[in-house]
């Protein structure tokens, strides 16, 4: 379980901006989770209560999380799909042309005070 790492490092970077604009308790930290990221929503809430309430500046915040979807993109059609349905092979032309665009994602997108 890599999302008490995560943790982690949420938590000191959410200190590390608490403290530069002297905030004394943030209400909520929104996250967002890539659909492929790897991190599993669940276990990162349940570690963020565990970690967060042993914290003064945290203690009592809520997680939140946006799951993004994962989308690619197919650079011989120039088409995007559903990562996740479709997989590296473009569905329109078959292409193994591919990257993904986002769904990997783990980002703090807003702290809640």
């Amino acid at each position: 379980m890599h999302e008490l790492g995560i943790v982690f490092y949420i938590i000191r970077d959410v200190k590390q901006a608490a403290e530069e604009h002297r905030v004394g308790h943030v209400a909520a930290v929104v996250m967002n989770i890539g659909e492929v990221s790897t991190v599993v929503p669940e276990y990162l809430t349940d570690c963020w209560r565990w970690a967060a309430d042993r914290e003064e500046l945290l203690r009592g915040s809520e997680l939140k999380i946006n799951t993004v979807p994962a989308l690619t993109y197919c650079e011989d059609c120039q088409q995007e799909y559903e990562t996740v349905r479709y997989g590296r092979t473009c569905p329109h032309c078959g292409s193994p042309h591919t990257f993904l665009l986002q769904g990997n994602e783990v980002e703090i997108k807003e702290i809640e005070v």
